[in-house]
């Protein structure tokens, strides 16, 4: 299973760098890199920010965790610090972050306004998120994503915009057919109607 999230037959995978080029993060920045999973992304945006910056890997399994931690360790990153999230939390210091960087994961959260909220609190002023996630668009998309994905780009847009952030672009990459990456900045509170439960 460790091999699927790193396959190279996984679209996120081979649009990897043009993925990173997308961000356009500036060594000595601070990065969450949330629903890290095996640290495919981990290690580009290590390599990003350099040793003067820093990369948060979240995750909810400590051996996904155990196993960044080592690979980060091999290649001699320093700059990687791992973080057991929760449901409703990243579990992130207040105004850490810089950027927060999600693949394939914001469809996983059982709490999406929750964690949200928690990542924007995570997040320094102006600070900014990418989400990059399936598409689900009924009749198009594959049955697997339609059983897997919970949500279309439309309603993650309305999710995110109702829980501190403002949709600045969707960043055009040719290579991401099955995907599409969202560039939110962070905004303000949360709305009134958005910070009760999820």
């Amino acid at each position: 299973w460790v091999g699927r999230f790193s396959s190279e037959s996984r679209e996120v995978f081979v649009a990897r760098f043009k993925v990173l080029k997308a961000l356009g993060l500036k060594p000595g920045q601070r990065v969450a890199d949330v629903g890290a999973g095996t640290g495919l992304y981990t290690r580009l945006l290590a390599k990003a920010v350099g040793p003067a910056g820093k990369v948060y890997a979240v995750d909810i399994s400590q051996p996904f965790l155990d196993l960044i931690a080592a690979d980060a360790a091999a290649a001699g990153l320093a700059n990687v610090t791992t973080v057991l999230g929760e449901d409703h939390s990243a579990r992130l210091p207040d105004a850490s972050v810089d950027v927060v960087f999600h693949c394939d994961t914001y469809h996983h959260f059982e709490y999406p306004r929750s964690m949200t909220r928690d990542l924007a609190r995570a997040l320094r002023p102006g600070g900014e998120m990418f989400v990059l996630d399936f598409e689900r668009i009924p009749g198009i998309s594959s049955a697997f994503i339609l059983n897997h994905v919970r949500a279309s780009k439309e309603t993650v847009i309305s999710e995110i915009e109702a829980s501190g952030f403002e949709l600045v672009e969707e960043l055009d990459l040719p290579s991401l057919e099955e995907n599409y990456l969202l560039r939110f900045r962070k905004s303000r509170s949360p709305t009134a109607s958005s910070s009760g439960s999820d």
